[in-house]
């Protein structure tokens, strides 16, 4: 069973853009999988190459010209999600400008579309390492990239503590230093960031969800994810479908 749910989570990290996608606007998770730091997310997403996504406006009658401009697009909204998501503003706003500056060099359409997924996760892997330097200790560092990389198992703390080296009553005080949260609240509310992206940008089920990230029943699920966001995950999952509809139209 275990094996099952690491292929369905690995697949929902590694669909491409036509893979597994309710009729929403991929756009909204592709900046917030960059703003989270979610480095493998991020390059499957940029699999896709710009110049083969569908929709982009003619900004200019020149192809490379357009395309140097849906770049210049992205770049300065993706430097707004990563300031939103805790990266300082004089420093996502200068990797802009620089990318920005690098695509205006770009002789070809092709250079350009290859400097897209460079910039996506030079931003992503920032984001990344701003959440580790939060932590102060190696340990407890390497247990947050673990927890990232298998929200479709059950973690113990027992187990996080045999993989860094520790015993299980001090990582959990070490854990609990660092990030204000204890191992299990932490690993919780992982799997209930990462429910709620994929109520909003998949098509899976409230019980296939529970099951792909490990939840011992759907009834559970129900509760954690209550607790979490105050509603259940289908109420959830109309909301949101509201209110990226009302974006859209706006």
């Amino acid at each position: 069973m275990n094996i099952g749910r690491e292929l369905f989570y690995k697949e929902f990290v590694r669909r491409e853009s036509n893979i597994f996608r309710a009729p929403y606007n991929p756009e909204l998770e592709f900046y917030s999988v960059i703003k989270s730091g979610n480095v493998a997310k991020t390059r499957e997403l940029c699999r896709e190459s710009l110049l083969d996504k569908p929709g982009l406006g003619a900004l200019s009658e020149d192809y490379l010209q357009n395309i140097k401009y849906h770049f210049a697009i992205t770049a300065a909204l993706v430097a707004r999600y990563c300031i939103e998501g805790g990266m300082e503003l004089a420093v996502s706003f200068g990797l802009s400008d620089f990318y920005i500056q690098k695509a205006d060099k770009c002789k070809t359409p092709q250079e350009v579309a290859d400097l897209h997924p460079v910039m996506c996760l030079d931003y992503a892997r920032r984001m990344r390492n701003l959440r580790k330097n939060r932590v102060c200790s190696r340990h407890v560092a390497s247990c947050i990239d673990y927890i990232y990389d298998h929200l479709h198992t059950r973690i113990t703390v027992e187990f996080l503590a045999g993989f860094v080296g520790l015993s299980p009553s001090y990582l959990s005080r070490l854990f609990k230093k660092e990030t204000g949260y204890s191992v299990s609240e932490y690993i919780q509310a992982r799997k209930i960031d990462t429910a709620k992206n994929m109520l909003v940008y998949s098509d899976h089920s409230p019980s296939q969800i529970a099951s792909i990230l490990a939840f011992p029943s759907q009834s559970y699920f129900t509760e954690v994810f209550r607790k979490h966001t105050g509603m259940t995950p289908l109420r959830y999952r109309a909301q949101h479908f509201r209110m990226i509809e009302i974006g859209r139209k706006s």
